[in-house]
């Protein structure tokens, strides 16, 4: 059997970078008649690293219908510091490149309009770009003009035919997320006018790496970037990077500020060091690769150590944050309910669910006082200091927080 292709350059995939096994959807969370049929779905999550352009990427097994449907759970505006992070870019953004009531602001994966509010606040026109229903809707009832269909470039010809061409595209957070990414790409440079800026956001792959951040992979995560991949997907399809800003958000993540390449936009010294960074730390060697799945393996052995321990001593644990990154690392570390009691999340369409995999019961965070867990295992690591704040009551009880990456570690 001949080895999968490149999702971007065609070339052969003969590398593993991490083979996790079989996994749920991490975001498919069960209802009790789900949970009682029995007929939960996995499919292999397998990541490769291409020798040609050091696209790091998973098999592509799930279609993209099957994860972002109808009923997609994730709403952006449950976390108020992600909504926040998207107020301070759209002031930046604004300010930056001067935009008012003339210019058009788009954003491509536009969920639940979390962040082109802030640019209505500010009067200035938008559209979103949202395939998933309940998220779209959820958009236009805060008054964001937004329609409901994947991006590409079909789909960008036919908004540049009506006249919605950007001076300023978001796409925060998708560029992983697409399984074409080739056609995806191809799409901004319709939409574009001469001088616009487009911005991708995205977990920085060197991050993954070097923090061993192996929870980040999951189904709806077709690739896994660097600045070095990034820029030949790019240079394909008409675009270049101009600029480059390293964010803290989802672990450490990129901003690429990218432009047509006939614009006038100069390249900075910013996007020059990152590029010098990561041939430092070897993204453009093969060898760089190999040896990840011992590191994770190590992280898994820490983990299921910490459940051994505390279940020798009748302490029962709790996890906040029904996130995907959270059910790819309990599944690969094989938690059950019998170890995670439940979890903890702040929104209502996931609560009264059940984990994929592991089957924990997800409750409303008001319940915690009732449960009074001996430990709540923070799932979604990034968001850390934002949830101890929030639960800081639990010491009441002699509650301790508990976080998994890149070792298991209680907090104090």
């Amino acid at each position: 059997m001949s080895p999968p292709a490149c999702r971007f350059c065609r070339a052969p995939l003969t590398q593993t970078f991490l083979d996790l096994g079989r996994q749920p959807l991490a975001n498919s969370n069960l209802t009790r008649e789900q949970l009682q049929a029995g007929t939960e779905k996995t499919y292999p999550l397998h990541t490769r690293v291409c020798g040609r352009c050091f696209l790091v990427q998973a098999d592509d097994v799930v279609p993209a219908e099957d994860i972002f449907d109808a009923d997609y759970a994730y709403f952006s505006s449950y976390s108020p510091g992600w909504v926040e992070h998207a107020r301070r870019y759209a002031v930046a953004m604004a300010e930056r490149f001067d935009l008012g009531p003339e210019s058009l602001v788009i954003e491509v994966a536009s969920n639940d309009g979390y962040l082109l509010q802030h640019f209505l606040a500010m009067d200035i026109p938008v559209l979103g770009i949202e395939p998933t229903a309940n998220t779209a809707e959820a958009a236009r009832a805060r008054g964001v003009r937004t329609e409901t269909v994947f991006f590409n470039e079909e789909t960008a010809i036919q908004l540049a035919a009506r006249g919605d061409r950007a001076d300023l595209i978001a796409a925060n957070n998708v560029l992983a997320h697409v399984p074409d990414i080739n056609g995806f790409v191809a799409g901004f440079r319709h939409v574009l006018k001469p001088e616009g800026v487009l911005t991708f956001e995205f977990p920085h792959l060197l991050n993954l790496i070097e923090q061993v951040q192996f929870d980040t992979i999951y189904h709806e995560h077709f690739s896994y970037l660097s600045l070095l991949a990034v820029e030949q997907v790019l240079a394909a399809h008409g675009l270049m990077a101009f600029d480059v800003e390293q964010l803290p958000t989802h672990g450490g993540s990129l901003r690429v500020f990218c432009a047509l390449r006939s614009s006038g936009h100069a390249e900075t010294e910013a996007l020059r060091q990152l590029r010098a960074d990561e041939a430092a730390a070897g993204l453009d060697r093969l060898e760089t690769y190999a040896g990840f799945t011992p590191r994770v393996e190590a992280v898994r052995d820490s983990f299921r150590a910490f459940l051994a321990e505390a279940k020798d001593e009748g302490r029962e644990i709790a996890a906040y944050g029904a996130a995907a990154k959270g059910n790819t690392f309990l599944n690969y570390c094989g938690a059950t309910a019998d170890d995670i009691v439940c979890a903890f999340d702040a929104n209502p369409a996931k609560q009264g669910r059940y984990l994929p995999g592991s089957h924990a019961p997800i409750l409303a965070p008001d319940k915690v006082a009732e449960v009074r867990p001996d430990y709540v295992l923070i799932l979604p690591w990034n968001l850390k200091d934002e949830i101890m704040g929030q639960l800081a009551f639990i010491r009441d009880w002699g509650g301790r927080f508990v976080v998994a990456s890149p070792v298991t570690r209680i907090l104090d």
